[in-house]
């Protein structure tokens, strides 16, 4: 999700030069940059595996590192860095050259090479084999350079590839059409916390778009195994110098070789492109993102992963005829079909966490029943989350919610959180607010088995009501007594004296005001506590014989418990004996302006 608007200008300005330089077809012009902040990127990432290198220092050598050992007999001999780009190919070489130069060293020496650094059999190298370096205007090659340096991309604190690549998709018209929308970042963020994946286990996308899981994946792993006097953390609370130290060497070549693998239909290859270039640049030197419609017959996997992370296509629906193998053919939709898919490509005791539309949590069809159904009938259905409709504006204002389940294993009782912020403005602009759930969210889960951690939030729950009870009764009572003195008021206006008329208006009004002030200050001080006590209900428990009795419904509005404030009601006496007392008020205007007749 891009929010800088500096960077979005920044963009808008790349994107006119492009389209004025002779790339036409927008999709050429977002292959083309992605290219060149690809090369930008390799530049920057060389230097930080030279600065990596140099943290792990003797008696370790991480691959990811550019490590390699020097072959003097000694084992406890400090590893050299060995260079990925020849200088000649980085970005600070040849943006240097004049523009005629450039532009033949880049399609000559820098493009070409680029295709071969995936490494053999990695998806970077099979998609790169046919792309093509389409700008030919050396101007412009040297101005969409100029223009990258001044966006300043490695002090951006998010996946900036796929931010920058589904904002321009968005002048297309084309981000969301089929409910592919990109994952905001801190939403993946929060989802692979949850399921910490793990160095050894097989991590898999079935809908990958720009590898955004995968990616946070890999993160999560090193960040989690790097010595914490290495890790520096930004003003986001995101780490750095994710080095990895603590992974063994097996465990590295195996995060390397086999952990992660992704899949998106994306035919036209741009899509496929951008994510093995993301998976490169964050540190996966020969990645695994193919091209693969997973809902088709030709995709035939099983049991296969240990985790799955997704945000699969909401809109979308399949042909029948071509719905893959041991999926439901009762149903086209895709949002069911992907969760089927996740329960077939799981192994025994796989973990999942998949973001679907609200209609799958309350859907009455028989495919959305069953589907709840098996997985809380035939798995473990560990937790559900609910998120705000704003979550994935501009693009889309449908409701979401994370499932969190187990392959195969036994549900018994269900977590819910029913979320109301994160972070970010709920509208189209999606500006960052201090409202957010989402670290609450994390601890909830992490200690939603830890009775203590239970039994403090419900101890300080009871605390907050006791406080705020009788500063709510007061309310009352002041909301009471307004009422009154407001009909007070309209009486004596009614009834005032011609020869002193604005006594006893003065003296309701004072009052009024008065007490207008007292309990505006009153909402002030029961408001953090009602916010608190709403953080602490957002977190509860349902049982599964709860949820099969209502058709397995996954509402978490279903099941909250919210305790809604008392509101002052004045008693039906009072109110008519007022209505007879301003009837009489008006009786006797209408007497003296027909006197006056």
């Amino acid at each position: 999700m891009l929010t800088d608007p500096k960077l979005k200008s920044q963009v808008d300005a790349l994107w006119d030069k492009l389209w004025t330089g002779g790339l036409s077809n927008p999709l050429d012009a977002i292959e083309q940059f992605s290219y060149l902040l690809f090369m930008k990127r390799l530049d920057e990432e060389e230097d930080r595996r030279e600065k990596r290198a140099k943290m792990v220092g003797a008696g370790s050598s991480r691959p990811d590192a550019g490590l390699s050992r020097p072959t003097t007999g000694r084992r406890d001999a400090a590893p050299t860095y060995t260079p990925r780009l020849k200088k000649d190919l980085r970005w600070r070489y040849w943006t240097q050259l004049k523009a005629d130069d450039a532009l033949k060293h880049v399609k000559d020496k820098v493009f070409p090479a680029l295709k071969d650094l995936g490494g053999k059999d990695s998806s970077f190298e099979q998609y790169m084999q046919n792309a093509e370096f389409k700008l030919n205007k050396p101007a412009l090659l040297i101005e969409a350079c100029n223009l990258i340096d001044q966006m300043e991309i490695s002090q951006q604190n998010q996946d900036v590839q796929g931010d920058l690549f589904e904002y321009l998709l968005s002048h297309l018209n084309t981000a969301g059409r089929n409910g592919q929308f990109r994952t905001p970042r801190h939403i993946i963020r929060m989802m692979v916390r949850m399921v910490k994946p793990k160095p050894r286990e097989r991590i898999g996308d079935m809908a990958g778009g720009t590898a955004g899981f995968l990616v946070e994946s890999y993160q999560y792993i090193l960040e989690s195994h790097t010595s914490p006097k290495i890790l520096t953390r930004d003003a986001e609370g995101i780490a750095h110098n994710l080095i990895g130290d603590k992974l063994t060497a097996d465990e590295n070549k195996f995060l390397q070789t086999n952990a992660l693998t992704g899949y998106d239909n994306d035919s036209g290859m741009t899509m496929l492109r951008i994510g093995s270039m993301n998976l490169m640049l964050h540190g996966i030197t020969s990645p695994r993102f193919f091209y693969m419609d997973t809902l088709s017959k030709a995709y035939a996997e099983t049991k296969k992963y240990d985790v799955a992370l997704m945000n699969p296509p909401f809109k979308g629906k399949v042909d029948a005829s071509d719905i893959g193998e041991g999926l439901p053919s009762n149903t086209t939709k895709s949002e069911l079909l992907f969760v089927h898919l996740i329960l077939r490509v799981l192994d025994s005791g796989g973990r999942c966490a998949v973001i679907v539309p609200d209609g799958v949590l309350f859907g009455s069809s028989r495919a959305h029943v069953e589907l709840r159904r098996k997985i809380i009938q035939e798995n473990r259905l560990d937790g559900v989350v609910s998120m705000p409709s704003g979550v994935f504006k501009p693009y889309a204002g449908v409701s979401t919610a994370v499932l969190l389940f187990t392959r195969g294993a036994t549900t018994e009782r269900i977590w819910f959180y029913d979320m109301e912020h994160d972070g970010f403005s709920l509208d189209d602009k999606r500006q960052p607010t201090d409202a957010n759930d989402i670290p609450d969210v994390l601890q909830c889960w992490e200690n939603r088995s830890d009775a203590g951690f239970n039994a403090q939030r419900e101890e300080r729950l009871r605390e907050l009501k006791q406080m705020a009870e009788p500063l709510k009764q007061e309310r009352l009572r002041l909301e009471k007594e307004i009422n009154r003195l407001t009909f007070e008021h309209a009486i004596a206006n009614g009834d005032r004296d011609a020869s002193n008329p604005s006594t006893p208006l003065r003296s309701a009004q004072d009052a009024l005001t008065t007490m207008q002030q007292q309990l505006d200050t009153l909402h002030d001080e029961i408001a953090p506590l009602q916010a608190e006590i709403n953080q602490l209900t957002r977190q509860f428990w349902v049982s599964k014989e709860q949820v099969a009795a209502n058709k397995y419904d996954l509402s978490a509005s279903r099941y909250r418990q919210i305790e809604q404030d008392e509101e002052f009601y004045e008693e039906p006496q009072v109110t008519l004996e007022r209505l007879k007392q301003l009837g009489a008020v008006a009786e006797r205007e209408l007497e003296e302006i027909a006197s006056q007749l």
